[in-house]
């Protein structure tokens, strides 16, 4: 799924001679929770809303560069890549790289988090397995290979727990050969934790999601 359509460039970059005046006025006109910070086309990092809040309003970004976060992606990251980045930072808006560290523009929260609610796994029929198996014999090949061994269609899986014992993986299967697919992963050790029909915990999966979605937006 390419994501480059998204990028944007609606925000300007800020840049180091800029004041901390001037991006708690920007701040003030937007929900973002970072300015970005360039130095001519080169990225440098982003100022969280905190920090800006917090100091010195007539201090410089330059002045301020030890607080940078230069978190960011590459164009070419997936969507779900880039989904995992805007949640390990906490951020509305991510920073486009390229290989050279010049700034492309950026994304939001909002359009990835849109892309993950278009996907299969939320927008399809299906069931919802969570299974469980001891980390060191979990194998995604194998369990995959089960579910379509069995008439069933992978929709999609990820794993929802991991520890050196356990390994806890939430997959959506069509519907179709259910039975055959929750008896074929028992008898190969696979236990099955919980079988969700359709509606129930889709709905659950796209509130989380949109609850992260407003979590990072405020």
């Amino acid at each position: 799924m390419d994501c480059t359509n998204f990028i944007i460039n609606d925000h300007e970059p800020f840049a180091l001679d800029n004041k901390l005046v001037d991006v708690r006025e920007t701040l003030s006109h937007c929900s973002l929770s970072h300015v970005l910070v360039t130095r001519e086309a080169q990225y440098l990092g982003a100022l969280s809303e905190t920090d800006a809040l917090c100091l010195d309003p007539n201090m410089t970004l330059s002045d301020v560069q030890y607080a940078l976060t230069p978190f960011f992606v590459r164009a070419q990251n997936s969507w779900f890549e880039i989904l995992e980045a805007f949640a390990q930072h906490q951020t509305n808006i991510m920073p486009v790289v390229d290989a050279q560290g010049l700034y492309q523009g950026y994304y939001e929260l909002s359009d990835i988090m849109h892309l993950f609610h278009s996907t299969p796994f939320l927008s399809a029929e299906g069931v919802v397995l969570i299974v469980g198996r001891k980390t060191n014999e979990y194998s995604l090949a194998e369990l995959t290979q089960i579910i379509e061994s069995n008439g069933g269609h992978l929709l999609g899986a990820f794993v929802s727990e991991q520890n050196n014992d356990l390994t806890r993986v939430t997959l959506k299967v069509s519907s179709e050969t259910i039975t055959f697919c929750i008896e074929a992963l028992r008898r190969y050790g696979f236990d099955i934790i919980s079988v969700h029909e359709k509606d129930s915990t889709l709905n659950q999966l796209k509130e989380r999601s949109e609850y992260l979605d407003k979590y990072l937006n405020i």
